[in-house]
């Protein structure tokens, strides 16, 4: 393989980015698509009190591990397998265990700030913003994080107050200006099937 092409696909939390990725890579099978996801990527803060992990503004750029992140879509851009973090959200920290993410002709890369941080967003040959009413987004977010975070419904409302509306705003919400495809809703049919039409193309020319 001579390298890779990395789909950047943002937007808010909550908004569809997952489930956009998770069809795309059921669509062509993970020996045409692997995935990528930026949240496994916060830095290692093992070694900190959970209570100051707690404190973390994890929806602020600084929170990620742009050093390890740079690497890890080197390799893949490649045409190298990669063994990323795995990050626990119920103790705010990283896990001892690593996933393989294979190499694959495209890289379908998720999270809410890929194309609000430059160095990450450089790496993307494609970009596209997955753009979802706040209303929603929360909604979405409220349930995934009660149900399968450990997490409860009042820490859910205060930490969206306190952070995720605010960084949404200063972020993730401008960076929708570098998108080339704007994905209304999550998976819209028609905006979904011009970015299966992009990947079949990627994939004929690879």
């Amino acid at each position: 393989m001579s390298g890779a092409t990395i789909i950047g696909i943002a937007g808010g939390s909550g908004s569809g980015k997952t489930t956009v990725a998770r069809a795309l890579a059921a669509r062509f099978g993970p020996e045409r698509v692997a995935v990528l996801v930026l949240d496994a990527y916060y830095k290692d803060q093992r070694e900190r009190p959970l209570e100051e992990r707690r404190l973390t503004n994890y929806d602020h750029p600084d929170a990620f591990d742009e050093a390890l992140l740079g690497e890890h879509l080197a390799a893949l851009k490649a045409g190298r397998p990669i063994r990323r973090p795995v990050y626990d959200y119920a103790t705010h920290a990283r896990t001892d265990e690593l996933v393989s993410v294979p190499a694959a002709p495209v890289i379908v890369f998720e999270g809410i700030l890929v194309l609000a941080i430059p160095s990450v967003r450089d790496r993307c040959d494609v970009k596209i913003f997955v753009d979802t009413d706040a209303d929603l987004r929360f909604t979405r977010r409220l349930r995934r994080d009660v149900a399968e975070r450990a997490r409860t419904v009042d820490s859910v409302i205060e930490q969206y107050l306190a952070t995720v509306r605010p960084m949404h705003l200063a972020f993730c919400e401008p960076s929708k200006r570098f998108a080339d495809l704007i994905l209304p809703e999550g998976l819209n049919d028609v905006a979904f099937r011009v970015l299966e039409a992009k990947i079949e193309s990627l994939l004929r020319s690879s």
